[in-house]
C-alpha cells in the first residue's frame, strides 16, 4: 500500500473552493475498502477504546430494549387476550432458540462479521456473494424499519402526551421526518459517545420501567375481578386449554419484534474488552463477554415482556390498542399515565421518546457498519460508499420515503421490521447448524437444526401473516443487487490488488534484463506442456520481433475464484521445463496482469513489455466471461486497466498483441 504524504503549504497558492471544501466534508473518514470500520466517529481507530460487557449491551440494548415502547401494544392488537400465553412461547424461543445459536455465532465470528460471514465463509464464489447480497436486503430491511418504526413511536409518545400542544395532533409525519433529521445531523457532525449516552438512556428507561410494571402487577392483582374478566374471555372465546396453547404458538409469530437486538449485539462485539492474554487469533476474554452481554440482555428482556404482555392486556381495555386509541403503539405509557399521574408519565415519556430516538442511531451504525465491511469488498459499492457522511445521506433519504410510505404508522410498519428480523436470526441459526455439522459435532447438529426449524417456520408464518414485510424487504434486496452488480461493472476495470509481492526466484528471474525493458510472455496456465511453451514462445519472436535467443519469461494467472475482488497478489517464480515462469493467482486476468506489470515496474525502476496472442471467439461473450469469471478478452482489457490506473503515457507498461 503506498501512503502519500502531505504536500507542504503554500501561502501564495489559491485556496480551495466551496465545492472542494464541501467534498472534503462530505467524504472526510473515507474507509479502506477492506471495511475496517469500528463505528462512526472512530474510523479505523487501532486505539479505540474497549468497554465491559454490561456497557457494551447499554449499545445493544437501546435498539432491543426500547422495543419495549411498542412490543406490548403490537402484541395486544395482535393476538388479544392470548397475548401472555404467545409472549411466554417468544420468551422460549429467546432462551432456548436465538440465545444459543447467538453464542455460538459470537464464538466463530469474534470480530463482529455476524452470522452474514459464517454463511459467506460456507458458500464460496458467486452463490455466496449473491447469498450475502440477500441476506444484506433482508439485513437492510431490519435497520431502515428500525429507524423508521422508532422515530415514529417517539413521535406518538410526543403528541399523545397530555401536556404536549395542541397543534402537533395529527402531525406524525412531520414529527418523525424531524427526529430522523436530526439523527442523520448527530452522525454528519460525527457520533463518538455512543456508549455513554446508551449507558445512560437504558439505566433511566430500565428504571422507570421497573417502576411502572411493579405498579401495574400491584394494581392488577389488588383488583382480581379485572384478572377474572380476561380469564374468562380467555377461556370462553378459545374453550379448550389444548386448543389455547395451538392458537398462542401460531400467533406467536407476530409478536417475534422482541426477538431483535443479537444480530446488533454481535456486529459491536469488537467494542468488548476482553482478558489481557487476549489475542486476534483467540479472544476468549471477548467472547466470553460478548455471551455474558447476549444471556443478560436477553434474561432482562424476556422477564419485561412476561410482565408487561400481562399487565396491559388485563388493565387496558382493547378498544384503546386500536389505530386512534391512546394505548396503540404506548401500552407502557398509558399505563404509566393511568397509575403513576401526567407527571410521571411524562417523564416516562420523554425517556421513551430518547431511547426510541437513539435505537435509530443504534440502527444506523448497524448500517454504516454493515455496509462498509462487504459491498466494497466485493466491488459492489461506488467509492463514495467507504465514507460515513454520503451513507448518512442515502440512508437518511430512504427513511423518509419509507415514513411517507407508511405514514408513520408503528403497526403498519411491524411486519416489514419483523420479516428483517426473522430471516437475519433464521440465517443465522442455519449457519451454526452448518458449522456444527461441518465440525462432526451429532448433538450440536441436531439441537441447532431444531432450532433452525423453528426460526424457518416463524418466519414463514410472518410472511404469510403479513405480506407487506417481504414486498418491502423486496425492494430492499432488488435494490441492493442491482446497484451492486452495476457497481461491480463499472469497477471492472479498477486494479485489483490490495497489495503484490514478488518472491526471491521471480525477482532472480528479471535480474537478466537490468539493462533493458522486461519482455513477458502471457500464457495460458491450462497449457504447461513443454511444447506449448515452445508454441507460444516461436509466435511471440514472429509476431512481436523479439530476438530469436530470448530468454522467455512467462506469466501465467491463475483464477480461483472470479467472484472475489480485492486481493493480495504473490507472484512466484517456477521453473517448467526450462522455462522461467512467473506464476499467481487472482480473481481475474486481465486485472491481475496489470497490478504486477505496474509492481515490476515500481520495483525494477524498468519498463515491462507484455505479449498476448487475439483471444478467438465472439468479443460480447468473452466481456461476459471477463464480467463474471475472470477471463475472456485479455489483451485490450489488460491495456484498459493500465490506462485508467496510469494516465500518463510514457510510464504505462507497454501491451502487444499479434
Amino acid at each position: 500500500m503506498t501512503t502519500l504524504s502531505r504536500p507542504p503549504f503554500d501561502p501564495a497558492a489559491p485556496g480551495p473552493t466551496r465545492s472542494e471544501r464541501f467534498r472534503r466534508w462530505l467524504l472526510f473518514g473515507l474507509q479502506d475498502a477492506r471495511g475496517s470500520h469500528q463505528g462512526p466517529g472512530a474510523v479505523g481507530d487501532p486505539n479505540l477504546k474497549k468497554h465491559s460487557w454490561w456497557q457494551v449491551m447499554c449499545l445493544t440494548g437501546v435498539d432491543y430494549f426500547s422495543t419495549l415502547g411498542y412490543q406490548p401494544a403490537i402484541a395486544a392488537l395482535a393476538a388479544g387476550v392470548i397475548s401472555p400465553l404467545a409472549t411466554l412461547v417468544l420468551v422460549a424461543v429467546t432462551l432456548f432458540g436465538a440465545l444459543p445459536v447467538y453464542r455460538r455465532v459470537a464464538a466463530e465470528s469474534p470480530r463482529g462479521e455476524g452470522s452474514i460471514a459464517m454463511l459467506e465463509r460456507l458458500l464460496p464464489r458467486w452463490g455466496g456473494k449473491m447469498l450475502v447480497l440477500v441476506l444484506l436486503g433482508f439485513a437492510a430491511t431490519d435497520f431502515m424499519i428500525t429507524m423508521t418504526l422508532s422515530a415514529a413511536d417517539a413521535s406518538a409518545h410526543a403528541i399523545h402526551n397530555p401536556f404536549a400542544p395542541g397543534w402537533l395532533q395529527g402531525q406524525n409525519v412531520l414529527v418523525t421526518l424531524l427526529l430522523l433529521a436530526l439523527l442523520a445531523a448527530v452522525f454528519l457532525r460525527g457520533f463518538k459517545e455512543a456508549i455513554r449516552v446508551g449507558v445512560v438512556l437504558v439505566a433511566i428507561y430500565l428504571g422507570l420501567n421497573v417502576v411502572v410494571v411493579a405498579t401495574t402487577v400491584f394494581e392488577a392483582f389488588a383488583h382480581p375481578v379485572a384478572v377474572g374478566d380476561w380469564w374468562q374471555a380467555l377461556t370462553t372465546s378459545h374453550g379448550n386449554p389444548f386448543m389455547v396453547v395451538g392458537i398462542a404458538l401460531l400467533v406467536f409469530p407476530k409478536l417475534a419484534l422482541g426477538l431483535s437486538g443479537f444480530e446488533t449485539g454481535v456486529a459491536v462485539m469488537p467494542q468488548v474488552q476482553g482478558r489481557p492474554g487476549d489475542t486476534e487469533e483467540d479472544p476468549a476474554g471477548r467472547i466470553q463477554g460478548a455471551r455474558r452481554m447476549l444471556t443478560a440482555a436477553a434474561v432482562i428482556m424476556s422477564s419485561f415482556l412476561v410482565t408487561t404482555s400481562f399487565t396491559t392486556v388485563v388493565l387496558i381495555p382493547a378498544q384503546e390498542f386500536e389505530s386512534g386509541g391512546r394505548a396503540n403503539g404506548r401500552a407502557l405509557a398509558f399505563l404509566a399515565h393511568e397509575y403513576l399521574g401526567d407527571s410521571f408519565g411524562t417523564v416516562y415519556d420523554v425517556s421513551t421518546i430518547a431511547i426510541l430516538w437513539f435505537a435509530g442511531a443504534s440502527a444506523m451504525a448497524g448500517l454504516l457498519n454493515l455496509v462498509p465491511r462487504y459491498l466494497p469488498r466485493y466491488g459492489m459499492a461506488p467509492a463514495w460508499a467507504r465514507a460515513v457522511r454520503p451513507l448518512v445521506l442515502v440512508f437518511t433519504a430512504i427513511g423518509f420515503l419509507v415514513t411517507f410510505l407508511f405514514e408513520a404508522d408503528v403497526d403498519a410498519q411491524g411486519g416489514a421490521y419483523a420479516t428483517g428480523v426473522l430471516v437475519l436470526m433464521t440465517s443465522a441459526a442455519v449457519a451454526v447448524t452448518l458449522s456444527a455439522r461441518r465440525r462432526h459435532r451429532r448433538w450440536g447438529t441436531i439441537g441447532f437444526g431444531v432450532i433452525a426449524m423453528v426460526f424457518i417456520y416463524t418466519t414463514v408464518a410472518n410472511i404469510f401473516e403479513r405480506p407487506e414485510g417481504i414486498r418491502i424487504a423486496s425492494f430492499f434486496i432488488l435494490g441492493i443487487i442491482v446497484i451492486s452488480l452495476l457497481s461491480r461493472i463499472r469497477r471492472s476495470f479498477e486494479l485489483h490488488a490490495t497489495h503484490v509481492h514478488l518472491d526471491r526466484q521471480s525477482l532472480e528471474f528479471m535480474s537478466s534484463s537490468l539493462e533493458g525493458p522486461i519482455a513477458i510472455i502471457a500464457h495460458e496456465p491450462l497449457r504447461l506442456s513443454a511444447e506449448a511453451y515452445a508454441s507460444k514462445l516461436t509466435s511471440a519472436i514472429e509476431v512481436s520481433h523479439l530476438p530469436v535467443d530470448y530468454q522467455a519469461l512467462f506469466l501465467e494467472v491463475i483464477v480461483d475464484d472470479s467472484s472475489d475482488f480485492e486481493t493480495d497478489l504473490e507472484v512466484r517464480g517456477v521453473l517448467r521445463h526450462g522455462y522461467r515462469v512467473l506464476e499467481v493467482h487472482g480473481p481475474t486476468v486481465p486485472n491481475t496482469i496489470a497490478s504486477v506489470l505496474l509492481h515490476i515496474r515500481d520495483v525494477t525502476g524498468l519498463m515491462p513489455h507484455i505479449y498476448f496472442r487475439w483471444t478467438e471467439g465472439n468479443p460480447v461473450v468473452n466481456l461476459m466471461r471477463f464480467l463474471f469469471l475472470g477471463e475472456g478478452e485479455i489483451a485490450p482489457v489488460t491495456r484498459e486497466v493500465l490506462r485508467e490506473a496510469e494516465p500518463d503515457v510514457t510510464s504505462r507498461p507497454w501491451v502487444h498483441v499479434g
